[in-house]
């Protein structure tokens, strides 16, 4: 029985028949799993730990290009560590308007299109939105909105940037400033979709303290997605979701939107960290 560095244990057999195969040809064959596999697989024997820990099977999940992105002051012992810094550790790119990192358990890519990103009504108007360095964010400056009767948020990026064969969640990253206000009660339209393709929709609200439905002007009801709190201190509510069938040469662009311009209620106080696109928990993982 080994030990765990956090003083767990984990069991490692000392043999298994497969360990007459060579190491090489474990070590390929574990390759075309996921890194959640590999992390499995070490646990079968000694033969397949080491197998499992090697540079070759690590290399497989870094997605082309990624490692090039990563700061050259930065060293790795291994791919193991440099693809685990992948996970814990989103890298900035076009000029630190997006980050980007991959998903822990399948090496999906992931990526936050930060608000410099993001189209937003009066977004350059000083009188509306007010742009600020906060330590919380990854990003150099985030907008807060200082007081609009109108919000309309809108984000666009290529699809080729995300992992193929994917089913993706897509969520607003938000924060409330002490003086927040004209958010409760207050129901948005959001979309998501590929670009010349009906998107699907569904209503959000910033106010967490809001009932999971609205009534709508004709007396009706519909069913609103709250924001949740997230590890980071900023909270996010999920926009919608999407898959995504392409690889490396697809053109397809992912379009997504929050908006409320039917209600003249004057609001205020909401910092916008960026739009976030990461695997969907379900149906696929």
């Amino acid at each position: 029985m080994e030990k765990k560095p956090s003083g767990g244990e984990k069991i490692v057999s000392e043999w298994s028949p497969f360990d007459s195969l060579p190491e090489e040809c474990i070590s390929n064959i574990i390759s075309f799993t996921s890194p959640r596999d590999a992390c499995v697989a070490a646990s079968i024997s000694k033969t397949f730990e080491s197998a499992a820990k090697s540079d070759f099977v690590w290399e497989k999940f870094i997605p082309p290009g990624y490692e090039s992105l990563v700061p050259r002051s930065r060293e790795f012992s291994s791919k193991t560590e440099l693809y685990f810094a992948l996970c814990n550790d989103p890298l900035l790119i076009d000029d630190g308007k997006k980050s980007i990192w991959l998903e822990k358990a399948s090496g999906k890519r992931c990526i936050m299109l930060s608000a410099m990103n993001l189209s937003m009504v009066w977004g350059e108007d000083r009188h509306y939105w007010q742009w600020i360095p906060i330590p919380e964010s990854r990003f150099e400056k985030v907008p807060v909105l200082i007081g609009d009767v109108r919000l309309e948020i809108c984000g666009r990026t290529n699809t080729r940037v995300l992992s193929p064969r994917t089913r993706y969640s897509v969520y607003i990253v938000f924060m409330e400033s002490d003086q927040c206000y004209g958010f409760a009660d207050v129901a948005v339209e959001a979309e998501v979709g590929m670009v010349g393709h009906e998107p699907s929709r569904r209503f959000i609200c910033f106010d967490k303290a809001m009932n999971g439905q609205f009534i709508t002007r004709d007396g009706g009801r519909r069913d609103v997605v709250k924001p949740k709190e997230r590890e980071d201190g900023w909270m996010e509510i999920e926009l919608g979701e999407f898959s995504n069938e392409g690889g490396l040469m697809n053109s397809d662009e992912i379009e997504m939107s929050a908006l409320e311009n039917k209600r003249f209620t004057w609001r205020g106080g909401l910092i916008i960290q960026g739009i976030e696109i990461r695997p969907a928990k379900s149906p696929l993982k």
